[in-house]
């Protein structure tokens, strides 16, 4: 039988360590297709590059098909699949994101989420997978990160996400799915379905020299809200499951949903246990 083709992408730059071990879950079932920005594009949401060239390089990356592409996450999915692949992909999954994308302004903000809206935008299901570690954006993350358990559990819970929706569709109304997996050391007890938060960061920028920057990335950033939410669930201790339409709304009560979450919980209780 035919695999089914999975594009995978992410913000953090196509040499990250997120989507090297998304890869090497996700081609257990699926044929795969790698691209994503040339380097790190965090924050950049599903902006375009405009008035430039945008480069792009094909590559072997694992011994597998990969497009290098100089610009945007949201580039290098419209670009895969307009001028790119040889097919239509069946998913488009997005991370393994290092880092939190939680509530509103992440989704809006975030590289690996704009990539998985702009799939969605063009009828290709998707899914953008974080990995809630605390990072500061000059750590090299991504060395110490080799071989961690958390990580690993984003990839497979990707894995088993991406098997459900391609053989039973996403449910009624909802165009992606957002999901964040906490730091395995605090703890993992289970999954909820969750909304995003609709508070705004607080004061994130730290003075410096020559003005000001975003220094560090995590829980702490985030106030505190309802448990219904994404923020309130990891910090809990939970995987956060948002269910997301491309105008920005969630649907919480298809019970196409529970199966996804009986999935999840199977794999956290199997990897964490």
């Amino acid at each position: 039988m035919k695999r089914p083709l999975a594009l995978l992408v992410n913000d953090d730059g196509i040499f990250s360590t997120g989507i090297r071990v998304l890869y090497e879950h996700l081609r257990e079932e699926f044929d795969c297709v790698i691209t994503g920005p040339n380097k790190e594009k965090s924050g950049i949401g599903k902006a375009l590059t405009v008035n430039e060239v945008v480069k792009v390089e094909e590559a072997k990356l694992y011994e597998n098909k990969a497009y290098i592409v100089y610009g945007t996450p949201a580039d290098a999915v419209l670009l895969a699949l307009n001028k790119l692949l040889y097919e239509k992909p069946d998913i488009v999954v997005a991370g393994v994101n290092l880092g939190p994308n939680l509530g509103i302004d992440d989704i809006l903000n975030s590289g690996t989420v704009g990539a998985a809206i702009e799939a969605a935008v063009h009828g290709i299901p998707s899914i953008a997978v974080s990995y809630c570690i605390s990072r500061r954006f000059d750590d090299n993350v991504d060395e110490a990160l080799q071989g961690d358990v958390g990580l690993k559990l984003s990839a497979k819970i990707a894995l088993v996400l991406a098997k459900a929706v391609v053989d039973g569709g996403l449910p009624k109304d909802v165009d992606l799915l957002s999901v964040n997996v906490p730091d395995h050391r605090a703890g993992i007890k289970g999954v909820k379905v969750t909304k995003p938060s609709k508070k705004g960061y607080p004061d994130i920028h730290l003075e410096g020299s020559g003005g000001y920057r975003i220094a560090k990335w995590d829980l702490s950033l985030y106030p505190k809200d309802n448990e219904d939410t994404d923020v309130e669930a990891v910090r809990s201790g939970y995987v956060s499951l948002s269910p997301l339409n491309i105008s920005l709304t969630s649907s919480l009560g298809d019970v196409c949903l529970k199966r996804c979450i009986e999935i999840v919980e199977e794999v956290v209780k199997r990897i964490v246990a």
